[in-house]
């Protein structure tokens, strides 16, 4: 399959290729018995050489690696590169997105053009170069060379990813994207994931051990916009010698903003809607009683829902024949933790409003917790003040408990990304000194 370039006028990832050919050309748009012997050079006679990497006829080269096409004094007009074969999918395959395209960028001359992406495992590449002289004379060059193969047990795959195509989030939705092999290249691993949304606003990746990259926007997303996700880790280095095997896209829809502000010690919950305030709720925090019957205080965001679901102590290190097990069923439970946290319907709960009672989760009166159910969505903000227990940024989504210059510190690459389709902030290609 075929991926025709763009070309935006500026440098962005140019750096070391492999050994490169010279090709003399002549002229592709002469008539049949026009063509200048002596190549593509106009009146003076001078060919037209064009330097491609990887040379043609390389075998095993790293998918990681650039293709540059240097063009000395003429100007490159497209590049076309095409992979087939080994892990290239067949078409259509992987979605309607084109899964195999490849993009690069020209430097400011136009005379240099370097991949943005890498290629497939085990391909065999054709690189079409098209040139023009200084008398408008057009020119191709080729350089056919195969990639090495990935092997088995060093094949980067993705294992899930939150969330999937078609979900509409609420505005604090993060990027999770988890693989199955741990991935020491963090750098070109997040250069190689880019989020673009209809918004254009500014986002990082920070890493949850060696295995989960989340993506963040500096503050929430724009309510109402389509955000896409593409994952270009065909060809990659995760880790030595572990490569990336596939492509993939994600697409999901960011809706209304709903943001719920739950005061610990008024024992309420107000929810806002696009900025308008549309519900207050009585509630009931952790009794405090222990710390982990404490409710947390920072930016939570909600994670999943069950219409019903049995809370055992169990599950948060509370086993059953401890004094203090409980099971319980409850309704309309959301998620905003992983240490066991949901507001849920309690209605056995007759201090709603007064004080805290629960074991940590909110309780709320069964309609409000119903309502509450209904309209929340996976992503949304709950932003819980005055408990002296402080929600911990790995505790479930707590991803912006982190400041956002925390955030950018503890990103591979240092730099936000940005949402504008324009690229990522690095490369994803080898270090230029391997």
């Amino acid at each position: 399959m075929k991926g025709s370039s763009v070309f935006p006028l500026a440098s962005r990832h140019l750096g070391a290729g492999l050994a490169t050919l010279t090709l003399v050309l002549t002229a592709a748009c002469s008539g049949a018995g026009d063509a200048d012997p002596a190549g593509a050079g106009g009146d003076d006679g001078e060919p037209v050489a064009v330097d491609i990497s990887p040379e043609d006829g390389a075998e095993d080269i790293k998918p990681n690696l650039p293709i540059t096409v240097d063009a000395g004094d003429a100007t490159i007009t497209n590049v076309d590169v095409e992979q087939t074969g080994g892990e290239v999918p067949d078409e259509g395959e992987q979605g309607d997105e084109d899964a195999t395209g490849m993009t690069g960028t020209l430097n400011e001359e136009e005379n240099v053009w370097l991949s943005d992406w890498t290629l497939f495992p085990g391909a065999d590449v054709t690189v079409t170069a098209t040139v023009q002289n200084e008398n408008g004379e057009d020119s191709e060059a080729v350089s056919k060379f195969s990639t090495l193969p990935a092997t088995d047990g060093q094949r980067l795959e993705l294992e899930s990813n939150f969330p999937t195509s078609g979900d509409t989030v609420g505005v604090g939705m993060p990027v999770i994207v988890n693989f199955d092999l741990p991935v020491q290249n963090k750098k070109q691993v997040e250069n190689a994931i880019e989020v673009t949304s209809e918004e254009g606003m500014e986002g990082a990746f920070n890493w949850f051990g060696d295995q989960m990259a989340v993506f963040r926007p500096k503050d929430y997303w724009e309510p109402n916009q389509e955000i896409t996700v593409d994952l270009r880790l065909a060809g990659v280095e995760a880790s030595e010698g572990v490569y990336g095997t596939r492509n993939h896209q994600m697409n999901f829809e960011v809706g209304r903003e709903m943001i719920s502000t739950i005061e610990d010690s008024e024992h309420t919950m107000v929810v806002e809607r696009d900025g308008e305030e549309i519900k207050e709720f009585p509630i009931s925090n952790g009794d405090a009683s222990k710390e982990v019957y404490t409710t947390t205080s920072g930016v939570h965001l909600t994670m999943e829902k069950y219409d019903h679901l049995v809370m055992d102590s169990a599950t948060v290190g509370i086993p059953k024949g401890h004094p203090d097990y409980y099971k319980l069923d409850v309704d309309y439970a959301v998620r905003i933790s992983n240490s066991g946290e949901f507001t849920h319907s309690a209605p056995w709960n007759n201090r709603l409003g007064e004080s805290n009672e629960s074991h940590g989760c909110t309780n709320m009166a069964p309609s409000d917790a119903k309502w509450f159910y209904e309209e929340s969505l996976m992503g949304d903000p709950v932003i819980i003040n005055g408990t002296d227990r402080e929600l911990e940024v790995d505790n479930g989504w707590g991803f912006f408990q982190r400041s956002w210059e925390e955030w950018l510190e503890h990103s591979e690459t240092g730099e936000a990304h940005k949402t504008d389709g324009k690229g990522t902030p690095g490369s994803v290609h080898a270090e230029t000194d391997e």
